[in-house]
């Protein structure tokens, strides 16, 4: 598999941290697994999209730490994706918290909508991670879970056209700490509570019976 230790690390903190979840959220990702485990039952590709508002912070966290985590875990043909309302970019202040966490980042161009390779393990592709709408042609267009990451897109978007399923699973944006100095320390928070409910979601998938 060959992580590297840094990541290994903090995905076993995340694993520690199960009780910090409550009880409702528990309950939408343990929906989330048995969505993803009837997909895989059906020897289909699992297409997870995680979608807010801006696709800059939430959402782009959500699709690598799921993808990271079903890598982990040896699930296999699940492939992740993230959008939003509007385009913007991948946040710096969230790039820089995933690398804190261990991933090894790099910027593949100096646009106003940078393009990042993110890699996880050196036996796996990288993820391309930018900014993009949900329905971005090089995001799935039908048979996918669409994973709601904030309460303002949720608004925006009361259908997602070609979506098997929604499932609201919401996060406070840690864009609410910009400019305050306690930027790195939200956006870890936010990166672990990620991680974390990820970790707790695959978990689920591998007990099923």
């Amino acid at each position: 598999m060959n992580f590297n230790r840094e990541l290994i690390e903090y995905i076993d903190v995340a694993k520690s941290n199960f009780g910090n979840i409550n009880v409702e959220r528990k309950r939408r990702l343990t929906y989330l697994a048995k969505l993803i485990d009837e997909t895989r039952n059906e020897d289909k590709e699992v297409l997870l999209t995680f979608i807010c508002t801006h696709n800059s912070r939430r959402s782009i966290m959500g699709q690598i730490w799921a993808k990271t985590i079903a890598y982990y875990s040896g699930i296999e043909n699940i492939n992740t994706f993230s959008g939003g309302t509007e385009v913007t970019a991948f946040n710096e202040k969230a790039v820089e918290a995933i690398k804190r966490a261990g991933f090894i980042v790099e910027k593949q161009s100096a646009t106003d909508n940078p393009v990042y390779q993110v890699f996880y393990s050196i036996h796996a592709e990288p993820l391309l991670c930018f900014s993009k709408k949900y329905d971005d042609k090089r995001n799935p267009q039908y048979d996918f879970l669409a994973i709601m990451t904030c309460t303002d897109a949720e608004e925006k978007c009361p259908f997602i056209s070609g979506a098997n399923h929604r499932i609201s699973l919401p996060y406070e944006d840690p864009k609410q700490a910009d400019g305050t100095g306690l930027e790195s320390k939200v956006y870890d928070e936010r990166c672990l509570q990620v991680a974390t409910e990820m970790c707790y979601l695959f978990q689920k998938i591998k007990n099923i019976p």
